[in-house]
């Protein structure tokens, strides 16, 4: 994954990890789709805090030797172990390297590509006006932005990962962002969105990416929720306008539901997202680490028993 040119994922000159077609002969090229391929590697992301690793001495020293008898793994992901741990003595196990890191969030956070209204799309709208073309065996086989349904009959009429947004994958990605928060804390940040001359730590960007997701659910300005798109019975009609249903996969540009209206599953874990962030304090979840972060959120402040 880590490794550079044509029979690796990581495009150095692009500053992003693309799927690889391996060709009959053994060679490989890059396909060069901006997708949630080079987004994933961002959530193989762990904090070891100080206390875990003071706990199995024996294992550790066998982390160490390894990683000196490997140097060649150790120069493409994040630095680790002894002289590299991070706010209180974190470690931190990540497949991707600070450099890589930054590169990566650039594109992420901009929103002419992934940085959607509401989370973050599965394809870059890049793709829009720039379709991803491959010709083998004297076929065309062509890859655009879809943000809502797709524009063939392949998958039942149903776009997947070419462009809508979809709630699990967001989540990966906040937690992902809290981890590295906890390895960093003020010390790396980023612009968000990019362009705009905002910088944020790692857990802003996080909290902005949660307050997107969150509004596809809540009323806007002229009080219609993106969730229901134009179906005017949701929007309007006092009977429904209150009962929320969770969607497969949201439009990538407005939030709309679509696909199957039921999926509860996994759709619902925006709940979550609310709670954490009305929960969490990034202070307090700095100095608290791993034991207090994101799935804890109710046990961090006390304010919730249940």
């Amino acid at each position: 994954m880590n490794k550079k040119g044509p029979d690796g994922m990581w495009d150095d000159e692009d500053g992003f990890y693309y799927d690889l077609l391996r060709m009959p002969d053994g060679s490989a090229r890059k396909l060069k789709v901006r997708s949630l391929v080079g987004l994933l590697p961002l959530c193989a992301t762990s904090i070891v805090e100080k206390e875990q690793r003071d706990r199995v001495p024996a294992a550790m020293a066998t982390i160490w030797k390894n990683q000196r008898r490997m140097p060649e793994l150790m120069e493409s992901i994040h630095p680790t172990g002894k002289g590299h741990f991070g706010i209180n003595e974190r470690g931190i196990l990540a497949l991707v390297n600070p450099d890589r890191l930054r590169k990566i969030l650039s594109r992420m956070l901009d929103e002419n590509e992934f940085f959607g209204p509401h989370g973050i799309r599965s394809i870059s709208k890049f793709h829009e006006n720039n379709p991803y073309i491959l010709h083998v065996g004297g076929q065309e086989f062509r890859v655009g932005y879809l943000p809502a349904e797709s524009d063939t009959g392949m998958f039942g009429g149903n776009s997947n990962w070419r462009g809508p947004m979809w709630m699990p994958i967001n989540l990966l990605i906040i937690r992902a962002l809290q981890q590295f928060y906890l390895y960093y804390g003020d010390n790396f940040k980023v612009e968000c969105p990019t362009g705009s001359g905002k910088m944020m730590n790692l857990f802003e960007v996080s909290r902005e990416l949660g307050a997107r997701i969150t509004s596809i659910f809540t009323r806007d300005a002229k009080g219609m929720r993106p969730v229901y798109g134009g179906t005017d019975k949701f929007q309007i009609d006092p009977h429904w306008r209150d009962l929320i249903l969770f969607y497969e996969y949201f439009h990538g540009d407005n939030g709309a539901g679509l696909g199957a209206s039921h999926q509860t599953g996994w759709s619902g874990v925006v709940a979550k997202i609310i709670q954490i962030f009305g929960f969490i304090d990034p202070k307090e979840l700095l100095e608290g680490g791993v034991s207090k972060s994101f799935l804890k959120g109710t046990e961090f402040t006390g304010k919730d028993k249940n």
